[in-house]
């Protein structure tokens, strides 16, 4: 890729850049307590999502961090790992060809736990309408018959596709924050093959699988975002190479803030529609996939079982100069609130987080940005639009330099989070909104 400026090479190095996540609070965010809220328990099972990921693009690149991501798969097998976060008796899973140029074949498909590394218990088949292999055309995505499969909320499953042809460069979640592994090219068809021997290739991508259902008596909510919400930390004041040492630790803010709700025995499961770099109004590049207004619609409103969703997003507009107004974000935001109320759903707006210290998305690129986050979440605070507000800014900035994170609380690239700030983001969110939500 040609870089046309310095600036440029930045925005492209920091493949976390600012990523904006979620937010879910009330008044007075910070409140764990549900006991005032109702039980907001469920009647008849329906298909709810336990798990999703918002697809990014097809494009191929190397990265230090996360591996390289093959630009064509030749008969292969990829052995997907994901993590649900609802459980269930019965699965149905999504695949998609969403960044494809061509039809795409996935000749079999099967869906196991994983054991450790690519080696998994006993496979279970997963068919589509009662065939083993199913064809998607380009732009398109599918869902599976139901699959007779235990999971179990933060037990990782595994999705293994055979590609018996030639594909065109793979639909993918680029930053997974999560090992899968595949099968070098001409290896065949191993799906039923539990043990890890042959699946010697391994990436901190998902490709194809973008979501798993489960039948419960429960809703779904989605965060929704960019990498803040995607769990990025990054390792680096540029943000690469990615601290490899967060994947598989499932230490996302979405992830903890599951355990929360697990812990208080609430019928909800927490997805995570956050993509890295990606932006409320504008693409920056092809892996930060389409803007959040663009994709609303497929990344939260069509997501299964959804009763509401939480919108933590504008950063990366306001970083590297890209000339967005506070107006055009609070605009954008509305939007989002119209068309959530519209489909029936809650919807909560998150405060932005600080990050005037950070190379990337700071006042060092772009010196705008702190001023015009300040003008947003005021507006966040006031507005009477939304169904509640959830100040992640107060959780995780620096009291004694509010324009920053608390140094605990964040990565070295003063942009994302570190763990520990994550897990305090989950904390700020108000279980009592959640617990509002009805099916």
């Amino acid at each position: 890729m040609r870089m046309r400026s310095r600036k440029a090479a930045i925005v492209v190095a920091a493949l976390g850049l600012a990523v904006a996540g979620t937010g879910l609070a009330a008044t007075g965010a910070g409140a764990t307590s549900v006991s005032a809220a109702p039980a907001g328990t469920c009647g008849a099972e329906q298909w709810v999502a336990s798990w999703a990921a918002s697809p990014t693009d097809a494009s191929s690149f190397v990265d230090p961090s996360l591996g390289i991501i093959p630009e064509r798969l030749t008969r292969q097998t990829l052995r997907t790992v994901i993590t649900p976060h609802l459980s269930g008796s019965s699965a149905r899973i999504h695949l998609s060809n969403r960044f494809g140029t061509s039809p795409l074949t996935f000749a079999h498909v099967t869906a196991a736990r994983q054991q450790s590394g690519a080696a998994i218990g006993t496979p279970v088949e997963v068919t589509f309408g009662g065939a083993a292999s199913v064809t998607v055309p380009a732009g398109q995505e599918i869902v599976s018959d139901p699959v007779a499969l235990a999971v179990e909320t933060f037990t990782p499953l595994t999705i293994s596709m055979y590609l018996p042809a030639t594909t065109s460069p793979p639909t993918r979640h680029w930053n997974a924050n999560a090992t899968s592994y595949y099968t070098r090219a001409g290896a065949g068809d191993l799906t039923i093959q539990t043990s890890d021997s042959r699946f010697t290739e391994k990436t901190l991508s998902w490709f194809y699988v973008s979501g798993l259902d489960v039948q419960a008596s429960a809703r779904s909510v989605v965060a929704f975002g960019d990498s803040i919400t995607d769990g990025f930390v990054g390792g680096s004041p540029v943000s690469i190479p990615a601290d490899k040492s967060v994947a598989d630790k499932n230490g996302r803010y979405p992830d903890y803030l599951q355990r929360r709700v697990n812990a208080a025995g609430l019928p909800v499961s927490v997805v995570n529609a956050g993509i890295g770099s990606n932006q409320l109004l504008g693409t920056l590049i092809s892996f930060a996939g389409p803007s959040g207004l663009s994709r609303f619609q497929a990344d939260a409103l069509d997501i299964p079982g959804v009763a509401g969703v939480l919108v933590l997003e504008g950063i990366n507009d306001l970083g590297l100069g890209n000339g967005v107004t506070p107006q055009q974000i609070t605009d954008a935001y509305t939007e989002l609130i119209t068309k959530a109320h519209a489909a029936g759903l809650k919807i909560w707006l998150g405060t932005i987080t600080p990050a005037a210290n950070a190379i990337v998305d700071g006042t060092f690129l772009a010196p705008n940005s702190e001023n015009y986050r300040q003008q947003i979440n005021t507006w966040v605070r006031t507005q009477t639009l939304a169904d509640g507000v959830v100040d992640f800014d107060a959780a995780v900035r620096d009291p004694a330099k509010p324009s920053q994170l608390l140094p605990a609380y964040a990565s070295p690239d003063n942009l994302h989070p570190s763990l520990a700030g994550y897990q305090e983001m989950a904390e700020a969110v108000s279980l009592d909104l959640l617990a509002a939500t009805s099916c």
